[in-house]
């Protein structure tokens, strides 16, 4: 389905960041509670308070009516894998058993191009229903399944991040390639797609256990002739992931080191979960700027562990959020907040709601280096767009009516938010979603 029309502009409440914020009171905290946001070409022409549009002469008629409603920036997710939209919620395992019993016979199916396409635009219609408008996603081995997605999001005018997964060892047979066959199906996708109107491409070893060290080798190699390419990959998820990695790479220091060796481990580089991390590792981390992704659903669902969130700010590390789909339980960005408020609260920690909604706007946005385009409501931004209201009859919705300030609404929208709660989601300015009539 390609979106639907483009308006001209929207009225309602709007909410977005300027910087990171400790609450609602801090500085780059930009709210408006009744404000016109005009678009144009796909892009955010200016954000403005109606009085002032209507005392230059706007046309209130001529907008989108959505007064009751709170229009934030497109949600960005940081790592997910499109390929494992089929095995959301399969019972009973832990990582490495999950991954043979479930995820890697799902994945078998994209080696058939035309199911890699149906699926591809099922999951942008997930996203978008969800008011996810950008996503870094594993796909598959078959660089055909990238093709796919690549494809759907260009017809969508989606900011999509994605790349082949590159795995020669631990799957079975149809899910695993090369060190020159990786490389250069690697090297055509990008030079295919990265870069292409909101396209970016990134280099994706499965995780350290599916690579043997000659094709994490040639990874960072790509890595090094591509500047500007992303490293999307898996780190510390496990103990016993950890502890048979180190086993496989004993030379290495750390879980760290194993790919740092190799050229992997820079500004453009995020790493999924991150949980069992030394003191060393994470300044390590933190000296290269690369950015750990915080996936709390898959992280509880999979029994993998607690990420510290206070220890990654400490130490300095970027960390962005991400729904981990198929592990994670949840398309839903304000779902999965919702499990990472609990995981903080486990820890002794807080999230406040300011906090965790940046976090998946303009803070996932710097996380990938995008923050000059996506992640604000802001003139000049991509008009990338969530539309929140709670859906008529909602717990949500009951819940607001009791609401006594912003930060009320927003940790209503953290802790009971799901994709009922997005009444309609812009995709570079176009209608991409809205929801159905009670």
């Amino acid at each position: 389905m390609k979106a639907l029309k483009q308006p001209r502009g929207l009225r309602g409440s709007v909410l977005s960041f300027s910087a990171a914020p400790e609450d609602l009171d801090s500085p780059g905290v930009d709210y408006l509670d009744d404000a016109v946001v005009l678009l144009a070409d796909g892009r955010i022409e200016a954000v403005e308070p109606v009085a002032r549009y209507e005392q230059a002469g706007g046309d209130l008629a001529a907008l989108e009516d959505l007064r009751g409603s709170l229009i934030v920036p497109g949600f960005i997710d940081t790592h997910i894998h499109y390929s494992q939209m089929a095995i959301i919620a399969s019972y009973g395992t832990q990582l490495l058993d999950w991954l043979q019993r479930y995820a890697f016979p799902a994945e078998l199916a994209f080696a058939d191009p035309a199911h890699a396409t149906l699926r591809a635009n099922a999951f942008l219609d997930r996203l978008f229903a969800n008011g996810t408008t950008t996503a870094l996603t594993f796909t598959t081995v078959h660089p055909g399944a990238t093709d796919a997605l690549f494809e759907a999001a260009a017809q969508r005018s989606a900011c999509m991040i994605a790349g082949k997964v590159l795995m020669n060892r631990f799957g079975p047979e149809g899910l695993l390639d090369t060190d020159s066959d990786g490389v250069a199906e690697s090297e055509a996708l990008i030079e295919r797609w990265h870069r292409q109107g909101r396209l970016r491409y990134a280099v994706t070893p499965r995780f350290a256990i599916t690579c043997t060290a000659p094709q994490l080798a040639a990874a960072g190699q790509l890595l090094a002739r591509h500047p500007g390419v992303y490293l999307h990959t898996h780190l510390s998820e496990h103990p016993n992931e950890v502890q048979q990695t180190l086993a496989l790479f004993p030379e290495a220091r750390d879980y760290v080191d194993v790919y740092d060796r190799f050229g992997m481990v820079g500004p453009t580089s995020i790493f999924a979960h991150g949980i069992h991390l030394s003191d060393a590792e994470l300044t390590r981390l933190a000296d290269a700027g690369s950015t750990i992704a915080f996936c709390p659903t898959s992280n509880l669902f999979l029994g993998s562990g607690l990420l510290d969130l206070e220890r990654l700010a400490a130490f300095g590390v970027k960390m962005s959020v991400a729904t981990d789909v198929g592990g994670g339980t949840s398309y839903s960005m304000l779902a999965t907040l919702g499990e990472g408020y609990k995981v903080a609260q486990l820890g002794g920690q807080s999230w406040h709601p300011a906090k965790a909604l940046h976090a998946a706007t303009r803070g996932n946005a710097v996380a990938l280096g995008l923050d000059d385009r996506i992640g604000r409501v802001a003139p000049g931004y991509d008009a990338d767009l969530a539309v929140l209201r709670p859906a008529a009859g909602s717990v949500l919705e009951e819940r607001m009516s009791f609401a006594q300030s912003l930060t009320d609404q927003l940790f209503a929208y953290q802790l009971l938010g799901d994709e009922s709660a997005v009444a309609r989601c812009y995709v570079a300015g176009a209608l991409a979603h809205q929801r159905a009539a009670a």
